[in-house]
């Protein structure tokens, strides 16, 4: 147990994150003197500045205030840090060679894990979008919840929620095997493809690491498992295994689906039975299939279905994921943070389901050198599917170069007789807006910073 009785101060190493940032908002609610370090200025840490906590943007140790940086009184603070900024950094050397207490965000998280109900959604895909649906169903029932959101939530402007009831819902990063720390009282695995393989090597050791997650589901717990994965996960002893999707198999499943104008209207088959004409205005069909297991988990925690029928048609999404920023006839721009072929084919699916007929233009920034080595045929055949497409250069991230490791190893394998490269710079001046039909952002890296700039010069377009 970490005792933070005696603690007056939390320093965050890459407070900027989406992860941390909801950490450190968590701490400053609750009294403590919050500081940190980032790499870049961004609306989160804009967010965390307004909100009281310290945050440099140099790696120095003149930046770090006086509490954190007299080293005789360390007993007093502690310091959280983030496997995405290095350990040669200034900042983590000094805290390191001077005896700090010093912790990952996921022992952190698996500490606030332990304390409470804790709705835990893992999966190589899907995580944000499923958190923050059955965060926002639980929100809106007499439930209640606190949560930690991968995403800022567009229904509530924010990454963390605080409630008064008995639930947490969290996020179960695979990635340095975070989610091992986590004490789930309910479990979600949305996928297994294969990812963060830098980490685990194969596939195979990345699903033996998701059945060590399972098995620290709390005796009496429930694990939702997406139907297409049912055979790959093994479910522990002494818990309950639910199946969701749109298999007819499914014990939790979505049917007689109907794209109406503005809004989805299906069926929900549940084990206690159907729940009819459900109205559901967030676009994209794999949606359909995300809420269907925050309805499953939300179902289990007690919110009833009148109330799920109210709060579904209110979802409003999250930010970069599957974000329509500009809708004008003729003319629609969708930000997505998606970043391994598996999530960037299933935007790409829902865009085509969801604005039939239309012409499709996509600017994709690859995450990571060893993603791109890793998968760039399978980026190369999915960009393929794109009408015309924009290819950046690889964001690096936590990442040193790997030789030999390009965008242009994707690129070499495209058949697309519309695809470019470019450069961020070169964004959004080398759009003709006269093609644009819908044009998509898809990445994980800085590729939100064209964002606003994109839409900014869309909305001017009268057409």
């Amino acid at each position: 147990m970490i005792d933070l009785k005696n603690i007056e101060g939390i320093y965050f190493v890459g407070i900027g994150g989406i992860g941390m940032s909801a950490l450190a908002l968590y701490f400053e609610q609750r009294g403590f003197v919050i500081a940190g370090y980032d790499r870049s200025e961004t609306d989160i840490s804009r967010m965390l500045s307004k909100n009281g906590c310290i945050i440099s943007y140099e790696d120095k140790l003149e930046s770090i205030p006086l509490l954190f940086r007299n080293s005789t009184h360390n007993e007093s603070v502690i310091v959280v840090f983030t496997p995405a900024i290095p350990y040669e950094n200034t900042i983590i050397s000094f805290f390191s060679r001077n005896g700090y207490r010093m912790y990952k965000r996921s022992e952190i998280l698996g500490e606030i894990s332990s304390r409470t109900k804790t709705l835990a959604i893992a999966g190589t895909h899907g995580k944000t979008s499923v958190s923050t649906m059955t965060a926002h169903l639980l929100k809106q029932s007499h439930v209640d919840c606190s949560a930690f959101l991968g995403g800022i939530s567009k229904n509530y402007n924010t990454n963390l929620l605080v409630g008064e009831g008995e639930f947490t819902v969290m996020e179960a990063d695979e990635f340095d095997r975070s989610f091992l720390r986590l004490d789930p009282y309910m479990a979600v695995v949305t996928a297994v493809d294969a990812d963060h393989l830098d980490i685990y090597g194969d596939r195979e050791t990345m699903i033996s690491a998701y059945n060590d997650f399972c098995r620290k589901i709390r005796p009496g717990g429930k694990l939702f498992i997406n139907y297409k994965i049912r055979d790959e996960i093994k479910i522990p002893e002494r818990i309950s295994r639910y199946t969701y999707g749109f298999d007819p198999g499914s014990d939790f499943r979505a049917f007689a689906i109907k794209h109406l104008p503005d809004y989805y209207c299906f069926n929900l088959q549940t084990p206690d039975g159907i729940i009819n004409d459900l109205h559901f205005a967030f676009p994209g069909i794999i949606n359909i299939e995300n809420l269907t297991v925050a309805v499953a988990i939300a179902l289990s925690c007690g919110v009833t279905e009148q109330e799920i029928r109210k709060s579904i048609i209110l979802f409003q999404g999250v930010r970069r994921r599957f974000d329509i920023r500009v809708n004008l006839p003729g003319l629609t721009y969708i930000d997505d943070y998606a970043h391994h072929p598996e999530e960037i084919k299933a935007c790409i699916n829902s865009v085509r389901e969801y604005f039939t007929g239309r012409k499709i233009t996509g600017i994709f920034q690859p995450h990571l050198y060893s993603r791109t080595r890793d998968h760039a045929a399978g980026f190369a055949e999915i960009l393929d599917e794109l009408d015309e497409s924009f290819l950046l250069p690889i964001y690096p991230a936590r990442e040193k170069p790997i030789p030999g490791v390009t965008s242009d190893m994707i690129f070499n394998q495209m058949k697309s007789a519309r695809k470019r490269m470019v450069k961020m710079d070169d964004i959004p001046g080398c759009l003709d807006e006269s093609r644009i039909d819908v044009l998509l952002t898809i990445g994980a890296g800085d590729i939100d910073k064209l964002v606003v700039p994109i839409e900014e010069k869309l909305k001017t377009i009268t057409r």
